[in-house]
């Protein structure tokens, strides 16, 4: 890392990445074969490819190669490392830049000396010549001292003049570099001057690429034709088609100096980008490609390009292979090995040791300028920032109560830690302390209202209810962020209710809306109140420096997050001070969350900001959550009302800013081990439970386990319209009396056991001796008149009183009679044998006893005799008596309505053709007679009680010849079939009865042509028209069903 004072200014034209190199016009007329052949050489090879035609041209790439070498050399003797370590050692074999160097014009390239050994050995002549190509180097390099003439918006500030200054110097030894000043601090106007300075001062062909987060695309267009309007901008954003029309019209003609484009554009249009020799590549937020196998990073990878420059205002060296994935990017030939990096610096076997910090400095210092808004912005106010905790409202203490309850056993210890679950429910319980509406059902309604529900039910809207007026007062301005899209829905919600002018943003937020939404907020004297944000949306690059608040409705895991969303407020042209109220729901896991997020900067203060590594930061981890989880459990479950009160929002403040000034000093009180375990516990050095190293507490904790007692189950009485009614006409009926105490190994006992009445009388017996052993008192009974409730006390209290215990012979006679009823079976099964009885009838013993499952048919049998001897012996034999009589009625109608059909069939020698139904009155308007008889004789085809009857019965209206053009019959449901064959059989079954009656009046004799003719007297023809308007009716119907 570099700062201001160490910039140095060294000599070294333009340097070309052999990767990125792109070709002049001269050359370009070559293959695509031979460009990728030069481009995926092996160093050994390089010697014929000099011998080409344009040798002269690749010898000038490997000289700048050399030269960069050279330069990075001259800076610091920890790259001889890499150069004779890494990148060279293989060049044993591949052939190394420095080994070309020094066959040039006969000259040697002094060795590189083992790394500490500083004795070179120089005569005079040569340090003097070094000295002059030195001199006449530096006075080659423009510095600007004041805002560069071409910056049209306002002037540069001091510190934005040294970083335009430390980007020349880094184009003229050829290295890309890190911009990594703090957010807020201008990277984005020092880019556009130094481009600006590449165009008017260097005459540099374009292009340049910039890739950026699509949030802030319209402000790096919007900066640009601020501060530089000279420079032609092209922004490829829009879909598809807009996509083409922008690449067809604007980019091909090459009339431009800048693209600027979105991460997800320059994905997806990656063959297009890969047509230019791009001269800079800029990557805003560049820890986006930390991770060398993303998706991204290796894409830009493919890109041609002169130079690079990646500009992030986060810390970059978080882990060791993240810090080596940008290094990679920048110097691709330098730093080329993963592996021979981390073995450099070796965390695990350098820790402690004061060279690793030297090395890391070193190494960064070239290419690697970070400033603080601290060091160089002494204009610019503090931020202020303040937690505020808040409680449980009522509704919210049910509901995580309930999520804890739902996995108590992981809550508990008992049950399998899984990771994915462990974060379910972390993500359950951040919802409920964001607010209760966020799950489904909890909101009161429909119909859904927007009143002060919305805020009584929520501890951190009540606590916004107080906060915001207060603000609005005072005249500031408020961003509010939250991780939850759907947390913005409510709050929305609130503001409407409130009439607060607001503004929004989230991940899907149309690209044109975000810009529009964003000049509305900082348009002069904008009366917009309020601009709610997603954190991850939000917090990159958008600046909202109009306003001075920010309320952080909830903590991001990544602290870095967080300080970015404050720092849309907190930058350059901010006036007042930024104040920051991060809201904290009490005593629940998001204490555990935010005191993380502290511990986690803290330790980037004492370890990173000192140039020290981490190896990896430390994930969370599955005893980490549970920690979490457990974290105010006891709490919630103690109580369940709610734990807002009443005070006033600057009695609140108070309140918080104490807990504020404990939590700050908890953590400076902290060493790097217990940073290092992210956590706030602090050991004395010396315990008493600290014995030979071990820590005993610790294995006591875990020996014992962790309990939490859950609250008392209640049970939930539902709604019964008679107990209603039974409850308003007796309102003055006492509580029944508790149950009277029983043994306690006294057997289970059903009715539809059917043990011998003795066991029953041996048992009660047995009752009333241990009531009588334990000096119980029969309670008088309040739900019968008093001389009756005296009496039944009395009688009760004698027999408790006169209660003998059993015999030894009566003892063994108990066992004995507890084999002789059917213990063996369970509620389930004797339900499965009733409604085998309501099923086939009582007589049927034969299919009854196939119903019953775990059960043979003999056992089936054999509690079939005993149950219709003794039926009457159940407590609720009136219902199951009337169960099984409405199952044999059904069975009876199913029979009747056979002998009907039959009946009726039989009647006719063709029924399909000479069938006739007496409709009566009854006649329907939208089946035909040809219809109804179809469907009377498939009935008693298919057979009538067949299961899937009316299925059946229309699959065979789709393939029955005459009806292949009735589209009325062919689209009625089988619910629509069932129906009219109803009505049918009910016609059926009175023209029967009937034709029955007219046979008994007449002696038995039947009168076949009669009833015929009188089926056909007393059939209704359809008419043309009336059937050509059923017709049309079945087609409209069809049409709905289809639709």
């Amino acid at each position: 890392m570099v700062s201001e004072d160490d910039m140095e200014v060294d000599d070294g034209p333009p340097m070309l990445d052999r990767e990125d190199y792109s070709e002049p016009s001269s050359s370009r007329r070559q293959s695509e074969s031979e460009e990728e052949d030069y481009l995926d050489v092996k160093d050994s090879k390089i010697a014929k490819v000099a011998r080409r035609d344009t040798g002269d041209h690749y010898e000038q790439v490997l000289n700048d190669q050399a030269k960069r070498f050279e330069y990075l050399l001259k800076q610091t003797e920890v790259y001889s490392h890499f150069v004779s370590s890494g990148a060279l050692t293989e060049g044993k074999k591949l052939g190394s830049p420095l080994k070309i160097k020094e066959k040039k014009d006969g000259k040697v390239v002094p060795k590189v000396s083992a790394v500490g050994d500083h004795r070179h050995r120089k005569t005079e002549k040569e340090e003097d010549e070094e000295l002059l190509e030195e001199e006449r180097h530096k006075a080659n390099i423009f510095c600007f001292a004041q805002s560069p003439w071409y910056i049209k918006g306002g002037e540069m500030r001091d510190y934005q003049i040294r970083g335009l200054n430390w980007m020349i110097a880094l184009l003229e030894n050829g290295i890309n570099g890190i911009l990594a000043d703090e957010m807020g601090l201008g990277k984005t106007l020092q880019t556009i001057s130094f481009i600006g300075y590449l165009k008017h001062y260097k005459n540099m062909s374009s292009p340049h690429l910039v890739i950026c987060p699509k949030s802030t695309l319209p402000n790096w267009v919007n900066e640009f034709n601020r501060w530089c309007p000279s420079i032609i901008v092209v922004q490829l954003i829009g879909d598809q088609e807009t996509r083409d029309a922008i690449i067809n019209e604007k980019l091909m003609p090459g009339k431009w100096d800048v693209c600027v484009t979105s991460y997800e554009m320059a994905i997806r249009e990656k063959c297009v980008l890969r047509k230019f020799n791009w001269r800079y590549i800029v990557i805003d937020e560049a820890h986006r490609i930390k991770n060398e196998k993303s998706k991204l990073s290796e894409i830009v990878r493919q890109f041609r390009s002169s130079h690079r420059l990646l500009l992030t205002g986060t810390p970059l060296q978080n882990n060791l292979h993240e810090l080596w994935a940008l290094l990679n990017f920048l110097l691709p030939d330098v730093f080329n090995s993963s592996d021979d990096f981390d073995a450099w610096f070796n965390t695990s076997s350098c820790f402690g040791d004061t060279g690793l910090v030297e090395r890391l400095h070193t190494v960064l210092k070239p290419f690697l300028l970070r400033r603080l808004k601290s060091e160089v912005e002494k204009a610019l106010p503090p931020k202020k920032e303040l937690k505020i905790y808040i409680g449980l409202s009522k509704l919210q203490r049910d509901w995580y109560t309930k999520i804890l309850m739902k996995d108590i056993d992981i809550v508990n210890g008992a049950g399998k830690l899984e990771k994915a679950r462990l974060l379910n429910i972390l993500m359950q319980l951040r919802k409920c302390c964001n607010h209760p509406y966020l799950f489904d059902g909890a909101e009161p309604g429909p119909p859904f209202t927007t009143d002060q529900h919305l805020v009584d039910n929520c501890g951190k809207m009540v606590l916004v209810d107080k906060l915001l007026p207060k603000l609005k007062k005072q005249g500031s301005r408020v961003l509010i962020f939250s991780q939850m899209s759907r947390m913005l829905d409510i709050l929305e919600d609130y503001c409407l209710w409130k009439q607060y002018p607001y503004c929004r943003l989230d991940g899907q937020t149309p690209h044109q809306e975000r810009q529009a939404s964003i000049d509305a907020f900082n348009a002069p004297n904008s009366e917009k109140f309020i601009f709610m944000l997603t954190t991850r949306a939000g917090g990159l690059g958008i600046n909202l420096a109009t306003a001075d608040i920010v309320i952080l409705y909830d903590s991001d895991w990544n602290p870095q997050m967080d300080l970015q969303a404050m720092d849309r407020a907190h930058r350059i042209g901010q006036k007042k001070t930024v104040r920051v109220f991060r809201l904290i729901t009490e005593n629940t896991v998001e204490e555990r969350i935010v005191e993380r997020a502290e511990i986690k900067l803290r330790l980037d203060t004492v370890v990173i900001q000192q140039g020290r590594l981490a190896e990896t930061q430390k994930s969370l981890g599955k005893d980490e959550m549970l920690t979490m989880i457990r974290h105010g459990a006891d709490h919630v479950f103690a109580g369940k009302e709610s734990e807002i009160t009443e005070e006033d929002i600057d009695c609140i403040l108070a309140r918080s800013e104490e807990k504020n000034e404990a939590l700050k000093r908890r953590l400076e009180e902290l060493g790097e081990s217990s940073l290092r375990n992210f956590t706030l516990d602090t050991q004395e050095a010396s315990s008493v439970y600290q014995f030979e190293g071990k820590d005993y507490r610790g294995k006591q904790r875990k020996a014992l386990g962790y309990w939490i007692e859950p609250p008392k189950r209640e049970r939930k009485a539902n709604y019964q319209i008679d107990a209603y009614f039974r409850d308003a006409l007796r309102p003055h009926v006492e509580p029944k009396a508790p149950k009277a105490p029983r043994p306690p190994k006294q057997p289970q006992i059903q009715d539809f056991h059917f043990y011998p009445p003795r066991l029953l009388h041996l048992c009660e017996r047995e009752v009333y001796y241990y009531r009588k052993t334990i000096g119980y008192k029969v309670p008088l009974m309040q739900d019968l008149p008093p001389e009756e409730a005296l009496k039944r006390q009395e009688d009760e209290q004698r027999k408790i009183d006169e209660a003998v215990p059993l015999t030894e012979e009566e003892l063994a006679e108990k066992e004995q009679l507890l084999h002789c009823g059917f213990s063996n079976w369970s509620r389930r099964e004797f339900n499965q044998f009733i409604k085998a009885n309501e099923k086939y009838g009582r007589n049927d013993v034969e299919n009854i006893a196939q119903e019953v499952d775990g059960k043979s048919p003999d056992e089936v049998r054999e509690f079939y005799k005993v149950f219709w001897a003794r039926c009457c012996e159940l407590a609720d034999i009136d219902r199951v008596l009337g169960q099984i009589e409405r199952g044999e009625a059904r069975i009876q109608k199913r029979l009747s309505v056979k002998r009907a059909l039959e009946s009726k069939i039989a009647r006719y020698r063709a029924p399909f053709h000479q069938l006739r139904v007496q409709y009566g009155t009854n006649k329907g308007k939208n089946y035909t007679e040809e219809e109804d008889r179809f469907l009377v004789c498939m009935l008693h085809e298919i057979g009538f009680g067949k299961e899937n009857l009316y299925e059946e019965l229309r699959q065979a209206i789709r393939v029955a010849p005459q009806f292949r053009f009735d589209w009325f019959l062919k689209s009625r449901t089988a619910m629509e079939l069932q129906r009219r064959c109803n009505t049918l059989i009910s016609l059926i079954e009175k023209e029967m009865h009937d034709v029955e009656q007219n046979d008994k009046n007449s002696g038995g004799g039947r009168n076949r042509n009669s009833s015929c003719k009188s089926g056909r007297s007393g059939s209704s023809a359809t008419t043309p028209d009336k059937r050509k308007s059923d017709v049309q009716d079945g087609k409209r119907s069809s049409r709905r069903s289809k639709t």
